[in-house]
């Protein structure tokens, strides 16, 4: 029977507890996680491990998981895969049990080649890649990159948003070359033409002006960008250069965008993406969220701390649903939450009714969400 936990505030989030077993003073659960907090993708790991701080806080000051306290080590991942390894290997040492983690997909590929043998929890908050679930031991918060893609062209199909597309994506990276498969795909059964789909790779992303000069030439009303933040400033910036003002959109990878250094966020007017979590909704449990972030960090939280801040409420509730005990091995513990995520039912930040299918995916509802004002706005 499935285990509904509601959370309708912060605090009732945190003080809503299954069990009540004592346990020896000093036994703890200890969760790892993974990410970049340095480098291109800092501002996805930065959010990740400062709201699953927060959520961890917040848990460990209502009593715990079923009684126990909660440990949190962050590892620096640089989003390099070898190096997202080395994180892992270090976590281990740690004696780690469960691990939210990694935050970028080709990392998170080469972490859960790890964990399977291990048979170590991976749950992923932000890491959308196929590859990234696909074994029994990993589960995700965020969307799939065929479900981002599929989403994408559905939304901007069903809300008429614009009939000619170009798509600039990263032909060397999964995330954005998987996103951009599905989503041309879908495209057709939108009614949706795509008349230029540019890619570049990881040796060739500061200069956009032929992708850009090849959607403007084919009187794309729209860009796709299934790409991460920072090359997306440049092809704004660029954008702007050359007069070319069409709908720009995109998907989680997108969030950070006005946190870019040295950006003019007045480029960013206009943009949408795809995301189920937007800062200014007016549900009490976001705004509570947003309330607390930002008095412990100073920022606004974008959708990689809410998916970090859900992931740790979907550990605990999967725990104390299987009722495993601190003193268990990380390898029983995998076992027992296999099972365990497949029965939990939670209402977060970024789902209402989130439920768990035992090949890792996530069921909820896509969202989107447009930057005004230098804002995000739900749309």
């Amino acid at each position: 029977m499935k285990k509904f936990m509601k959370f309708a505030s912060l605090a009732c989030a945190a003080t809503m507890l299954f069990s009540t077993t004592a346990f020896a003073e000093g036994e703890t659960f200890k969760i790892g996680g993974i990410g970049p907090i340095t480098g291109g993708a800092a501002v996805y790991g930065q959010a990740v491990m400062n709201a699953a701080q927060l959520a961890v806080d917040e848990i460990n000051a209502a009593g715990g998981i079923a009684g126990a306290q909660v440990e949190f080590n962050f590892q620096d991942d640089e989003h390099d895969a070898e190096k997202s390894v080395n994180a892992y290997n270090t976590l281990k040492d740690w004696d780690m049990q469960m691990l939210l983690g990694t935050v970028t997909s080709t990392p998170c590929i080469a972490v859960a080649a790890e964990a399977v043998n291990d048979n170590m929890f991976l749950l992923t908050p932000s890491g959308s890649a196929v590859e990234c679930v696909a074994n029994d031991n990993a589960f995700r918060v965020c969307f799939s990159d065929p479900n981002q893609g599929v989403a994408s062209a559905q939304y901007i199909g069903e809300n008429k948003i614009a009939t000619k597309v170009a798509v600039i994506y990263d032909s060397s990276d999964v995330y954005s070359s998987g996103i951009y498969e599905k989503f041309a795909a879908e495209a057709a059964n939108q009614g949706l033409e795509i008349v230029a789909a540019e890619a570049f790779t990881a040796d060739s992303k500061t200069d956009f002006s032929v992708q850009l000069q090849k959607a403007k030439d084919g009187g794309a009303e729209l860009v796709f960008l299934p790409i991460y933040y920072t090359e997306a400033s440049l092809i704004l910036t660029q954008a702007a250069g050359m007069d070319y003002a069409p709908i720009f959109f995109g998907c989680d990878g997108l969030d950070g965008l006005l946190a870019v250094e040295s950006f003019d966020t007045a480029l960013a007017e206009g943009v949408m993406l795809l995301t189920p979590f937007a800062a200014d909704a007016e549900d009490e449990l976001t705004q509570n969220f947003v309330a607390a972030y930002q008095e412990a960090y100073g920022e606004i939280p974008n959708q990689f701390a809410a998916d970090a801040y859900d992931g740790i409420y979907a550990i605990k509730a999967a725990v104390e649903q299987a009722g495993v005990t601190p003193d268990m091995s990380a390898s029983d513990i995998c076992d027992a939450l296999k099972v365990s995520m497949t029965e939990i039912t939670i209402d977060g930040l970024t789902g209402t009714g989130m439920t768990w299918t035992a090949d890792g995916e996530p069921n909820k509802a896509p969202k989107a969400v447009k930057i005004t004002d230098g804002k995000y706005a739900a749309m």
